[in-house]
C-alpha cells in the first residue's frame, strides 16, 4: 500500500505540473462551469417557478441533488476522464503493452495516472450548492459528513462502471459513442429521481443507477435515507469495483498485444 501511495503522489504531482504549464485553462474550464451550472440552475428553475416541486422535494431539497450532480461531474473530469478515455487510445497504439510489463496493477495505472485540475470548478460549485442548500434548510456539520460515504460509494459506481466500458475496447476498438451514451444518462441525475415516471425510475435505480449518484446522497444529508439505500448503494459500489477487476483480467485474456 505504502509503495501505491507514493506512485500516486509521483503520477499526480507531475500531472499537475504538466497542467499548470496553460495556466488559461483553468479560467477558461471556471467559464466553462459556470455555464453549465447556469444552464443546470435555470432548468431546475423552470419547474419550480410557478410554484410545482417534485413530490416531496423543496428547492432547496432540489438544489442539493444538482449539487450533488456538479461535484461528481467535477470527480468525473479530474480523475475519470483524463484516465479512462485513454484505454481506448493504449489498445490502439499498442502502449498498453508497456503498461502490462510494468510492476504494478495494470488497473491502478490506467485509473490514476493523470489527473486534472480543470474539473476543480465543478467540484467546488457543486459543494458550493450543497452548502447553500444546506444552509437555507438548516442542516448541521453532522448532516453533511453522514452524506460523505454515499458520495463516495456513488464515485466509485461511477469509476467501475466507465473502467468496464473502456475495457471493452479490447474487443470493439471504437467505443467513443458507448461512453457518451453513459455520460448522457447520466445526465438523469440532475434532478431528483421521482422527477421521473416509474418505468424511468426502475431504470435509473437497477438497470443504470442514477439514483445511487445524486439522489442517495442527497437524501442522506436531508436525513431522509433509509439505511437500505445506504447499504444498497454500499453494496453496489463494492460489487461494480470486484465486477471491474474480474473483467478487466478476462478482458486481457483476448488482448493479443500490438506486436502478436
Amino acid at each position: 500500500m505504502t509503495r501505491y501511495l507514493r506512485v500516486l503522489q509521483l503520477f499526480w504531482s507531475t500531472a499537475v505540473a504538466a497542467e499548470l504549464e496553460y495556466r488559461l485553462n483553468f479560467l477558461i474550464a471556471a467559464l466553462s462551469s459556470l455555464g453549465g451550472l447556469s444552464g443546470g440552475l435555470f432548468g431546475l428553475f423552470l419547474f419550480y417557478r410557478t410554484g410545482y416541486q417534485f413530490q416531496g422535494w423543496r428547492w432547496e431539497e432540489a438544489l442539493m441533488v444538482l449539487g450533488t450532480f456538479t461535484w461528481l461531474q467535477g470527480v468525473s473530469a479530474t480523475f475519470l476522464v483524463p484516465n479512462l478515455n485513454k484505454i481506448v487510445t493504449h489498445v490502439q497504439e499498442g502502449t498498453l503493452d508497456f503498461i502490462l510489463l510494468k510492476p504494478i496493477s495494470s488497473q491502478f495505472w490506467l485509473s490514476t495516472r493523470v489527473l486534472s485540475p480543470w474539473g476543480l470548478p465543478d467540484m467546488g460549485f457543486g459543494l458550493a450548492m450543497m452548502f447553500y442548500g444546506g444552509y437555507r434548510l438548516g442542516l448541521q456539520p453532522s448532516d453533511y459528513l453522514w452524506g460523505i460515504p454515499p458520495l463516495i460509494f456513488g464515485a466509485v459506481s461511477l469509476y467501475s462502471l466507465w473502467f468496464m466500458l473502456g475495457a471493452t475496447s479490447i474487443w470493439f476498438v471504437k467505443i467513443y459513442n458507448v461512453t457518451e451514451v453513459l455520460r448522457g444518462l447520466l445526465e438523469a441525475g440532475r434532478f431528483p429521481i421521482v422527477a421521473y415516471p416509474t418505468a424511468y425510475r426502475v431504470f435509473f435505480t437497477f438497470i443504470v443507477p442514477v439514483a445511487f449518484l445524486t439522489t442517495v446522497p442527497a437524501q442522506t444529508m436531508l436525513d431522509r435515507g433509509h439505511w437500505g439505500w445506504i447499504l444498497g448503494s454500499a453494496a453496489l459500489a463494492a460489487g461494480l469495483l470486484q465486477c471491474s477487476r474480474w473483467f478487466w483480467r478476462f478482458a486481457l485474456r483476448f488482448y493479443t498485444s500490438a506486436s502478436s
